[in-house]
């Protein structure tokens, strides 16, 4: 969490950023953050405390590397793609494209903070750009489907939402909890499904 201090291999002490730069949304079951990055900027060390999704809003390419000097992993987001990730150990992103990369991070709190310990979601899952989607009759066209979240993007028009999601807009800031049922949509958006179990 921010200004936690740890210390890397070398024996120097780092105080860590938030995950994020801007919480835009928090309650009891999410937070989320925007995270924006200018053409070689950088997001500072950090560590995250749950598992989380990443909404691509503005995609670059990216470089994350590890304070314990693992390999760094290259990554290549685009707009209105998804990652679901585990914890992990502590990193820095940086965006190494020619491009402005923007994206909305959704820690999910039932599955970290909320626990003793981390849920193990394995791997994750990632999104593939221009892989075939076949929209829902609602016009939903899905963009990472897993056993804990479902992500789809929707452009306007009337949802009917079964339990909890996630809605965070990909043109504002605009973000909110949904519980469920009927709910009308103006312009593009993702649709963030919480599959596992929650309170709410």
């Amino acid at each position: 969490m921010r200004g936690d201090v740890v210390v890397s291999p070398s024996g120097d002490e780092i105080v860590l950023a938030d995950v994020g730069q801007v919480v835009l949304h928090d309650d009891a079951l999410v937070r989320v953050w925007d995270v924006a990055l200018e053409p070689g900027e950088t997001h500072p060390w950090h560590l995250h405390h749950n598992p989380y999704v990443v909404l691509s809003i503005a995609g670059s390419a990216g470089r994350m590397d590890w304070l314990d000097g693992s390999e760094p992993r290259f990554l290549s987001e685009y707009r209105g793609g998804a990652v679901y990730r585990p914890v992990s150990p502590v990193h820095r992103l940086t965006n190494i494209g020619k491009s402005f990369y923007r994206n909305r991070l959704v820690e999910l709190k039932d599955l970290g903070e909320h626990r003793t310990e981390p849920l193990d979601v394995g791997p994750g899952a990632r999104s593939v750009e221009g892989e075939p989607a076949e929209p829902l009759p609602d016009g939903r066209v899905p963009v990472l489907l897993h056993d804990h979240v479902g992500v789809w993007t929707v452009t306007g028009g009337e949802v009917d939402l079964s339990g909890p999601h996630v809605l965070a807009a990909l043109d504002s800031d605009e973000v909110r909890l949904h519980p469920g049922g009927p709910c009308v949509l103006a312009g593009e958006w993702f649709v963030v499904e919480l599959r596992y179990p929650t309170a709410f």
